[in-house]
């Protein structure tokens, strides 16, 4: 390879490495805003965060990134590039097409406002009041329309919509989607009557009083299982309480956090699991790839894959709860001193139509995702108005679930997403189901030992796997391409509804 080709690729990816550590700087402050920020800092943060957001922009979008690409791929030594560097250049390709195509103005404007909103969301969702939200709501789907008009040309999409859906998980359109939750939601509601045809377990002992210091002691042991490092001189993470349990970092510093109910421990405990999975997935990307576009997540669905994988495939398995619960019972004393391993089991792992996503179980955490999904595409599509939105969520959840939203915070605003702006995102979340259930029939085969090793309290068996076949390959693919490298198989709900169908059939 020519040295003056060499020392081009050199330079965009020095310049990719100071827009990744403007971006990580601003994910700190954006955790400092959600775990330890003083109340009146909230327009301040506001100003400081959508500055970084606009010099981010600022920086993808330097012309001497769009020459040193042209430059690059018009070169004869082009064609020589290996897998890794092709791939680099053509993630830096397409956020620079994408990004040089949006107004600095709107950029700093979206960062701006989506911070507002989670203020207002904030305040309206404790007083229960969609009013006091509604207006920044409005404005953060006026803006959203915008880049997604713009966005839509640049990638080449049918809607607006698939434009937001590729953010989050390149490639996949909403009319996928809609076939892909279509499979999902008929077996669902299959699975749906078969519980509602068995006896349900007892859960009554999931809601005696723990105190939250015991529950420190909880999250502590759950991270110590996985592996989660929050203290020493290897500590890589540390763990903080919020109102709406999150996770972000880069390699060598990620955090989570959760939140703490004095009458439901498992919430807490189940929380940690999930942004833990989120955690070990960014903390176990090649270090070699640190700085490099592919170092980074394949997508928000292969992300969240991470999180349910530890959460529910391991978390919620009766081989994790037998090694957990004697030292639960430990902690917690007479709580949970007369509780069996069958119970807990099945108490954990029990399906029930919910008002709230974030507390769902398994088989109806789908119908919550394709709710939303349905009305972020009606949305964009122009066919809600935001004063429609809170009856158009209530009728779907009547209609889906089965349950009467009672008030506006357990319905439309129970989550902080469209607050944050953040179309298009909801739909990761039961991608990342399915691809879950892929992995988890792969690993089956690869390791069918796995079960007994986490019973012996020993995850490294289920991590290793999950680096090597998952974690180590970064953004090496598009999700879907990911998930067949690591299957064989293209995308397909059966492996997940299998594995739903076998705990519905445990516990019912």
């Amino acid at each position: 390879m020519a040295a003056s080709f060499q020392k081009k690729y050199d330079e965009l990816l020095a310049r990719y490495k100071d827009i990744t550590v403007l971006r990580t700087a601003g994910e700190i402050l954006q955790w400092d805003m959600e775990t330890k920020m003083p109340a009146k800092g909230l327009e301040l943060r506001s100003e400081q965060l959508s500055l970084v957001d606009l010099i981010e922009h600022r920086m993808v979008t330097d012309k001497k990134i769009g020459a040193l690409l042209d430059a690059i791929e018009k070169d004869r030594a082009f064609d020589s590039l290996d897998d890794e560097k092709r791939r680099n250049v053509h993630i830096l390709r397409k956020s620079y097409d994408e990004s040089s195509m949006l107004p600095e103005k709107l950029v700093a404007e979206i960062a701006k406002q989506q911070i507002l909103a989670v203020g207002a969301w904030k305040k309206a969702k404790a007083a229960k009041d969609y009013s006091m939200f509604r207006d920044d709501l409005a404005k953060n789907i006026e803006l959203k329309k915008k880049a997604a008009a713009i966005l839509m040309e640049v990638k080449g999409t049918k809607t607006p919509y698939d434009a937001l859906l590729d953010i989050y998980e390149p490639g996949m359109t909403a009319d996928r989607v809609s076939r892909v939750f279509g499979s999902m939601r008929t077996g669902l509601i299959k699975l749906l009557k078969k519980v509602d045809e068995g006896d349900a377990p007892d859960q009554s002992f999931l809601s005696r009083k723990v105190p939250v210091d015991s529950q420190r002691k909880i999250s502590a042991l759950a991270m110590d299982f996985l592996g989660y490092q929050t203290s020493g001189p290897d500590a890589w993470g540390r763990l903080d309480e919020t109102e709406h349990p999150f996770s972000n970092g880069y390699y060598t510093d990620v955090r989570v956090t959760t939140h703490y109910y004095e009458n439901n421990f498992k919430s807490s405990l189940f929380s940690v699991l999930h942004e833990c999975g989120h955690a070990l997935y960014e903390g176990g990307l090649p270090l070699e790839w640190m700085y490099q576009p592919i170092g980074s997540a394949a997508s928000f669905g292969i992300h969240e894959s991470q999180s349910r994988f530890v959460e529910n495939m391991v978390g919620r398995s009766p081989e994790f709860l037998a090694y957990m619960l004697p030292k639960l019972k430990k902690v917690t004393g007479k709580a949970l001193a007369d509780v069996d391993l069958d119970a807990f089991v099945k108490a954990v792992n029990v399906a029930e139509r919910s008002k709230i996503r974030i507390e769902a179980d398994e088989v109806t955490y789908g119908l919550h995702i394709i709710i939303r999904f349905e009305l972020e595409r009606d949305i964009l599509a122009d066919k809600v108005t935001v004063d429609e939105l809170p009856q158009a969520w209530n009728e779907k959840y009547s209609k889906y679930l089965g349950v009467e939203i009672e008030n506006d915070s357990e319905g439309v605003m129970q989550d902080t997403h469209w607050a944050g702006a953040s179309f298009g995102y909801f739909p990761s979340y039961a991608l990342g189901n399915i691809y879950g259930g892929m992995f988890l029939e792969k690993m089956e085969r690869d390791l069918p030992e796995w079960r007994s090793s986490v019973q012996e309290g020993d995850f490294s068996p289920v991590r290793s796997w999950l680096r090597e076949n998952v974690h180590s390959r970064g953004n090496l693919y598009d999700p879907a391409d990911l998930v067949k490298v690591v299957t064989g198989k293209g995308l397909n709900i059966k492996p997940f509804l299998g594995y739903l169908e076998r705990k519905v059939d445990l516990v019912y």
